[in-house]
């Protein structure tokens, strides 16, 4: 999937832990976890030279290239995950899950991938969601649906959990 993409399910997932947290529809804690939630959804395309990701975080995308980690491997592997967790650990909380769950929604959604993700690695086993046939292919027509479809999900979600704030506004 595209950045544009994995942003988009980034900031899905962060809203669904702000509606968790029952946090104000306008406060500097949502537009922390939005901007949380953008950023961290692409991010484990750190491992694919020439992503914007890479070229942000070049230093760890070189140490990465340097020990021939490969695309959707390492970076997206439940193991890596748990030690993002780990090391989050010190964040407040509705940081820590905005951060954690946009990370886990670009694996997730690169399993719709014909591709696969090897989510153990490192055992060589790669998953995926759909048959080859039915896979959304990396920047198709396809892709542009899915992605609006989480766009569309982005509006709905915190207009139908904070109808009451955002009726006020007009």
């Amino acid at each position: 999937m595209l950045q544009k993409t994995h942003s988009v399910a980034g900031m899905l997932a962060a809203e669904g832990v702000l509606v968790h947290f029952q946090v104000p529809l306008l406060s500097w804690e949502t537009a922390a976890a939005l901007l949380i939630g953008c950023l961290a959804g692409p991010l484990a395309d750190i491992d694919k030279p020439g992503s914007t990701m890479a070229k942000v975080f070049f230093p760890l995308s070189f140490v990465l290239r340097l020990t021939n980690v490969r695309h959707r491997t390492m970076t997206h592997s439940v193991l890596f995950l748990f030690a993002i967790a780990t090391l989050l650990t010190p964040l407040p909380e509705l940081l820590f899950w905005s951060f954690l769950l946009a990370y886990a929604s670009h694996a997730f959604i690169d399993l719709f991938n014909y591709q696969g993700v090897e989510l153990l690695w490192p055992i060589k086993f790669k998953f995926r969601l759909l048959p080859k046939f039915m896979a959304i292919e990396t920047g198709s027509y396809k892709e542009s649906g899915f992605r609006y479809f989480l766009m569309l999900l982005c509006i709905a979600l915190p207009v139908f959990y904070n109808w009451d704030t955002v009726s006020d506004l007009f």
